[in-house]
């Protein structure tokens, strides 16, 4: 069996330039090598495959293919082909045009943020494959991101060791209630002691909402939880209750509902876009980067205060 582990791009490369020019001058001056250097090439070929690939008649005439010349030119000609689409992909690739990209992905992030920055990606690069994973609970974002089944995630706070991240938006907690009873201006967080509330199952959020109650001496009365930011709207707008959420699960464009900021406030919540430190983000990760941090400066860029107590 012929052994070809020596075998050079450059080799096929040259096999292709003499078959298509007929000479040796003319292929030196197609490829930009001198004749003797393709010279060279032509014979280092040859004797990786152990026979003559062109018959040279000698003088002014053109060399042509052996047999073997013919098949070994139609391998060379398949596999510099696939190498010129190799190099396309590349470039596409680096240019952010192709590729997969896993996002990681919680509920309000996925209703406010997510569309106009998928929306976006994709108008910039239709070629795009973008995959979302969405979850309330920090810890199975943190693992995907460890174990690369996600590429980057939107996530709340400080990660830790391991992780880099880039602030996108600092997101207040309003209150939610119908507006019949509530006045307007802040609303005293001290007032909702014994109050009936709305509010998620136990996550990150809800924890972060919980506490920040309980500094303002406010113990949280809760009659129903659900993990759907909608329903929890819903059942304030039923009369069931009030609810303290972040500002962005909130559609402040609701004349159902008054949404209100809270005094003492409960502390911010700083959304982040987080990936592992020691894996390397793809251009299309990057270009996302780039989007989110676009998008949120928009709105952030809002009255989103003036907004909420209108």
């Amino acid at each position: 069996m012929t052994a070809l582990h020596d075998l050079e791009l450059r080799h096929l490369a040259a096999l292709d330039a003499v078959a298509a020019e007929g000479t040796f001058g003319r292929a030196a001056l197609r490829l930009g090598y001198t004749q003797s250097a393709v010279s060279q090439q032509i014979a280092a070929l040859e004797r990786l495959v152990g026979a003559p690939l062109f018959d040279r008649p000698g003088g002014p005439r053109p060399v042509t293919l052996t047999p073997l010349g013919v098949v070994v030119l139609g391998h060379a000609r398949d596999v510099l082909r696939r190498v010129r689409h190799a190099g396309d992909d590349i470039d596409r690739f680096l240019a952010g045009e192709v590729g997969r990209i896993d996002v990681g992905t919680f509920q309000s992030v996925s209703t406010a943020l997510l569309p106009a920055i998928v929306g976006r990606l994709r108008a910039d690069h239709p070629g795009a494959d973008i995959r979302v994973f969405e979850t309330d609970d920090q810890e199975d974002t943190c693992r995907a991101l460890r174990t690369g089944e996600i590429d980057v995630a939107f996530t709340i706070g400080d990660l830790g060791p391991g992780f880099t991240s880039i602030a996108l938006l600092d997101d207040p907690f309003v209150l939610i209630a119908l507006p019949d009873e509530v006045g307007d201006g802040p609303y005293p967080t001290g007032r909702l002691v014994d109050q009936p509330l709305i509010g998620q199952q136990l996550c990150y959020c809800q924890i972060h909402i919980d506490n920040g109650l309980r500094n303002a001496g406010v113990e949280p009365n809760y009659v129903f939880r659900t993990n759907d930011n909608g329903a929890v709207v819903a059942m304030v707008r039923a009369g069931m209750g009030m609810s303290v959420m972040p500002l962005l699960a909130v559609d402040i464009e609701d004349p159902s509902i008054a949404v209100r900021p809270l005094d003492p406030p409960v502390p911010e919540r700083r959304i982040q876009l987080s990936w592992a430190a020691e894996r390397t983000r793809s251009p299309l990760a990057v270009r996302l980067t780039e989007v989110a941090e676009q998008v949120c400066a928009e709105l952030a860029g809002r009255d989103l205060d003036a907004a909420a107590c209108a």
